[in-house]
């Protein structure tokens, strides 16, 4: 597993921004994994955010941890059609499968592109690193 993604996974909630006709949009997230060595999220490709993630791609990921370390993650958010990766996500997030299933129309897999992550730790200087 990625460092992002443990890190996102120990914050339990990340903080997803997008650009909506050039107001920023933020709201949480949980559900994340790594999936054939990206970092993966998703959405119902009925919201708002999947709409924005297709007309603009540019995204930033933040979270915290409890100890006051904190992740920002900018990339680029490209849609994974495959079965194999909304399969992928169901089984490491056992609890979408309340609201989701493979083949349901609505699940939708986003992975990161061009990404780099920045870890912010206490006493420490920040930590730029690529996904």
């Amino acid at each position: 597993m990625s460092r992002a993604v443990e890190f996102l996974k120990e914050a339990r909630v990340f903080y997803l921004a997008t650009d909506d006709g050039g107001q920023p949009r933020v709201r949480p997230f949980g559900a994340v994994m790594d999936h054939e060595g990206k970092v993966c999220f998703c959405t119902n490709n009925q919201k708002a955010v999947f709409r924005q993630m297709v007309a603009n791609p540019r995204v930033e990921i933040c979270a915290c941890q409890a100890d006051g370390g904190w992740i920002r993650i900018t990339g680029e958010a490209v849609v994974d059609d495959s079965d194999a990766a909304r399969a992928a996500m169901l089984e490491a997030m056992p609890g979408l499968g309340r609201m989701y299933s493979v083949g349901d129309g609505l699940f939708e897999v986003f992975y990161l592109q061009n990404a780099t992550a920045t870890i912010y730790a206490r006493g420490s200087d920040p930590e730029t690193f690529p996904l």
